[in-house]
């Protein structure tokens, strides 16, 4: 019997999952759904992260031997804003469905979850995947997680994979990452009436003076910009973390600098040169990136998907996913149902037409490559 995309959906809008909180509940009421259809193989991946929340990942497959498709969700979701609206009741209105996780991602996901269900496990001839995982609005640990023990994708090692965020059905091979490198000047604080102070803040002074230089040649410098993008540059930036009176001299001054990571770009270069103008300054500084995503767009993955869904042009995206995590196993290709533009706000909601579409795009996807 085909299942109803829109109500598999409600029902797990209707589960609060909020990524500050455990997401337990929704992924038990996942994991019964997907042994309920034809899922017996199921691996649950539990771990903490800052608190005792207990933060469940599931890989689920359905098929016999190596390779396949796998598709890449998350469950958890950004907060309810419960105040401004009724964000786990779901609603039918104007031929779209309203609630948080309805576009980012529950929607998405119900419509892999229906696809994977509804193929026939004799006409299989690799194996299906539906991975969903925690914490991927707080810092994409649910992935990293998944990819470091998860002992079923390792030993079925899918070669090709399905990140299902919200992209208005059109088939996505590359995204950007995201590096921060984070930078602390220490001084002594002291009364400025007193003359006895050493101020943190003009010890970070030069090193601002040089990323404000940065920051123009990247606006500039082809060689630090990659023209699949739009933009193309890498969105440089500098952000503060410390406050304190002013009357007093800085005992620290902390910077961000940040940027969008993109393939051709030469951004490990680009976290290079920071951290050498940082430690030359004698500052402290740690750098950390979450890679870009980046598929061949004449790929068996991304052509498929194009002929999954009639477009016939691939597009790269400025936002990012976990997909990063996974693409150290497999082809990754973002594609689902959704604008990525109404996703953590209130009223976010899913066109229903975009979700059954999703579904037939993900079978024929399953037909091709499994």
């Amino acid at each position: 019997m085909p299942h109803d995309v829109v109500a598999l959906t409600s029902d797990m809008v209707a589960i609060p999952s909020v990524s500050q909180w455990s997401n337990a509940d929704v992924t038990d009421y996942i994991e019964d759904w997907l042994r309920a259809n034809g899922f017996d193989e199921i691996e649950r991946l539990e771990y903490t992260y800052g608190s005792d929340e207990r933060k469940c990942n599931l890989v689920a497959k359905k098929g016999t031997g190596t390779g396949g498709l796998a598709f890449l969700s998350h469950s958890d979701t950004v907060p309810g804003m419960e105040d401004s609206w009724g964000a786990f009741q779901p609603e039918i209105k104007d031929g779209r469905l309203y609630g948080r996780g309805s576009c980012d991602m529950k929607g998405p996901l119900a419509a892999t979850m229906i696809a994977t269900a509804e193929a026939d496990s004799n006409q299989l001839n690799k194996p299906v995947y539906v991975v969903v995982t925690a914490d991927e609005e707080i810092g994409l640990y649910g992935a990293k997680h998944v990819v470091r023990n998860s002992e079923l994708l390792k030993s079925s090692q899918p070669e090709y994979g399905v990140v299902a965020e919200p992209t208005q059905l059109v088939p996505v091979y590359g995204h950007k990452g995201y590096a921060v490198i984070r930078v602390k000047a220490t001084g002594t604080a002291a009364h400025t009436s007193s003359g006895q102070g050493d101020s943190a803040s003009f010890k970070l002074a030069p090193f601002l003076a040089e990323m404000a230089d940065l920051n123009t040649k990247f606006q500039t410098d082809d060689t630090y910009m990659n023209h699949e993008f739009t933009p193309p540059t890498n969105g440089f930036n500098i952000t503060f973390e410390d406050d304190g009176a002013t009357n007093m001299t800085a005992a620290s001054a902390t910077c961000l600098v940040t940027f969008r990571a993109m393939p051709d770009s030469h951004y490990e270069d680009i976290i290079e040169d920071i951290t050498t103008k940082a430690e030359k300054h004698g500052l402290d500084v740690k750098a950390g990136v979450s890679h870009p995503v980046y598929t061949d767009k004449d790929s068996a993955l991304v052509q498929t998907a194009c002929d999954a869904t009639g477009i016939s042009e691939p597009q790269t995206v400025p936002f990012g996913t976990d997909g990063f995590h996974f693409q150290s196993l497999m082809k990754i290709v973002i594609l689902g149902p959704g604008n990525i533009d109404v996703a953590h706000t209130v009223g976010e909601s899913v066109p229903i037409s975009e979700l059954e579409s999703a579904v037939d795009i993900y079978k024929q996807m399953i037909t091709q490559l499994c």
